[in-house]
């Protein structure tokens, strides 16, 4: 099922709204030192109807890129970061296609937290993924503003012809990439009659000043949590020769210190290994700038040397065709080259934040809360399906945790033991409902026809592990505590079979572990086949019990009561097991099991 491709989002809005916010005022001052020759009105609606196509278009690429390759992006995350070289280069990778340095962060953040990559490696992914940030600068700064509408009347084509999703996906990607480029169009068209307006060429002067020009660009990305709008208004700047390279350059270093408060905002109240990570954002773009910043007329004189030259061109009109390009270049050399300095040292740069953000020993007042479910991954549905199955891998430990302990509870006759476990059974509860919430929050974004059955199996397999939650604590808990109340004793032949059907079932839920967390087919077919063996052993019981009553008569009919009720509630947990494991094997295989 594919949902809607137009949809605005909240975020979007919001970035909007706070850029029309931050310039307004430069407007205004521009206007209040204006004679009437400009039309401010016309030139206020193109450049802000402009900036809204722009990033509207940034959203609807990253949203084709982030389904297109949802897949890879996981793969990429969870098994290419085994030295902190090849994390850098996953981490550029996946910021390229999700277009956010901070999703790519909070990711992480969840894969150290599921013990899946260590400290050191994400680091080397976080500064990987200011390179995969360039990107944008590297895609806007092309002049193919002429190509837009075609961009865009095709990508509208293959998303709303074809039927096949891949196709889609990919009209998304380049509807987005067209509304971008028709987006700075409109921009630049709109901020062209500045060219020759002196008030704001005097007030783009003033960016020379490199400190004045980061701090600027730092506020603004700050307000608009968007480094690539920044970067996209910058080149924009360039393309009507408002700005020099050097001042370009400042407003790029800006940019890169003003989206470390995304990560930092990303980071409040979250665990201890979310807040290490938005530091390890916030020390590794702050001190590349600081680095670099007596550098800037050297990086400017690299990058003038190894971008295009606009031949015959002087003045304002060659500063307009060679800046953006330029710009967009040192934006890449700065962050490649800053990933290259601190690469070797991210060991040490892991034990600095360990030690600047300690463990912390805190009470806990919630019963439990979800380990991997992020709300900010829920607009890459990709991964936070794989956060999904993550989670339900914490949903069966908490399950199998409850029927290991039923055994001791049984061995001690223990009502306190019983009512603890009864009280797990809350846990079970609560994550049923975290994962539900998070699930159903995920059916409004553009799931792929594989992301949607993956989404429906994992809705059923959360709603059978919460159904074995509750047979465990009404079924058996409830059921053990009014025998040990009533003091009835089973025969030694009984407590045996139960003891096998009881270590069988165990033996399932352990299973179930695998098929959830690692999609496993093998263990869903030993489930399966497990069938035959405690068929046998209810068999075996029921006969003991039949013999019982032949010989004692009704005189402990209150014994076979319980017996059945075990018996019962174990078959139904064997029952929900069984379903869980056919959700992951093939119809073919279901129906040969069946």
């Amino acid at each position: 099922m594919i949902a809607k491709p137009f949809r605005f989002r909240r975020s979007l809005v919001q970035r909007v709204g706070l850029v029309i916010l931050c310039l307004v005022p430069v407007m205004a001052w521009a206007a209040s030192e204006s004679s009437t020759e400009l039309n401010w009105l016309k030139m206020a609606m193109e450049l802000f109807g402009g900036l809204a196509l722009f990033l509207f278009g940034m959203e609807q690429m990253s949203d084709g890129l982030k389904a297109a390759a949802g897949d890879q992006m996981k793969i990429l995350l969870s098994k290419l970061t085994r030295n902190r070289f090849s994390a850098a280069i996953t981490g550029a990778f996946v910021t390229s296609v999700i277009q956010s340095s901070s999703v790519t962060t909070v990711l992480v953040v969840g894969f150290v937290s599921a013990g899946l990559m260590t400290m050191s490696q994400s680091i080397g992914v976080i500064m990987g993924a200011n390179v995969g940030t360039t990107i944008t600068a590297q895609i806007v700064a092309f002049k193919v503003t002429k190509a837009a509408l075609l961009m865009i009347a095709v990508g509208f084509g293959m998303l709303f012809m074809s039927k096949k999703d891949n196709v889609q996906q990919y009209g998304n990607m380049l509807m987005g990439l067209g509304l971008i480029f028709f987006g700075m169009g409109v921009m630049s068209d709109g901020m062209s009659p500045l060219r020759t307006y002196e008030p704001f060429i005097n007030l783009m002067a003033t960016m020379e000043n490199p400190v004045l020009g980061i701090l600027v660009a730092a506020a603004f990305t700050a307000l608009v949590q968007s480094s690539s709008a920044t970067t996209g208004i910058v080149i924009v700047m360039a393309s009507q020769g408002f700005i020099t390279l050097p001042a370009g350059i400042a407003l790029a270093f800006g940019a890169n210190i003003g989206t470390c408060i995304t990560a930092i905002l990303a980071s409040l109240g979250k665990p201890v290994e979310a807040r290490r990570a938005s530091l390890v954002h916030v020390i590794f773009n702050v001190a590349g700038v600081v680095l670099w910043i007596l550098f800037i007329p050297q990086l400017a004189n690299v990058v003038m040397q190894i971008s295009p030259v606009a031949e015959g061109l002087g003045g304002t009109d060659k500063l307009a065709a060679e800046v953006p390009r330029q710009i967009a270049n040192a934006h890449t050399i700065f962050n490649i080259a800053n990933t290259l300095i601190f690469i070797g040292f991210t060991t040490q740069l892991g034990r600095i934040v360990e030690k600047l953000v300690p463990e912390k020993v805190v009470v806990e007042k919630a019963i439990i809360r979800p380990k991997y479910l992020d709300e900010e991954l829920i607009e890459t549905p990709s991964i936070a399906l794989d956060m999904v199955r993550l989670e339900l891998g914490h949903l069966t430990s908490i399950t199998e945790k409850m029927l290991k302990r039923l055994k001791k509870a049984f061995q001690n006759r223990d009502i306190k033991s019983f009512e603890n476990i009864a009280k797990i059974d809350d846990q079970v509860d609560i994550l049923h409902a975290e994962i539900t919430g998070y699930l159903r929050r995920l059916t409004v974004q553009n799931l792929t026809e594989e992301e949607n059955d993956l989404l429906l199996r994992y809705l059923q397999a959360n709603a059978e592990l919460e159904r074995i939650g509750d047979v465990i604590e009404t079924s058996i808990v409830e059921v053990a505590i009014e025998v040990i109340k009533a003091d009835i004793e089973m025969t030694e032949t009984s407590r045996v079979i139960l003891r096998d059907l009881y270590k069988q079932i165990k033996r399932a839920l352990a299973l179930v572990s695998s098929v959830v967390v690692d999609n496993d087919e093998v263990a869903a077919q030993n489930i399966l086949r497990m069938k035959d063996e405690i068929n046998q052993l209810v068999f075996q019981a029921l006969q003991v019990q039949a013999q019982r009553m032949r010989a004692e008569g009704v005189d402990n009919i209150d014994v076979t009561h319980f017996e059945n009720e075990l018996i019962d509630s174990m078959k139904r947990i064997y029952s929900l097991t069984k379903r869980i494991a056919r959700l992951t094997l093939p119809s073919v295989v279901v129906e040969e099991s069946a």
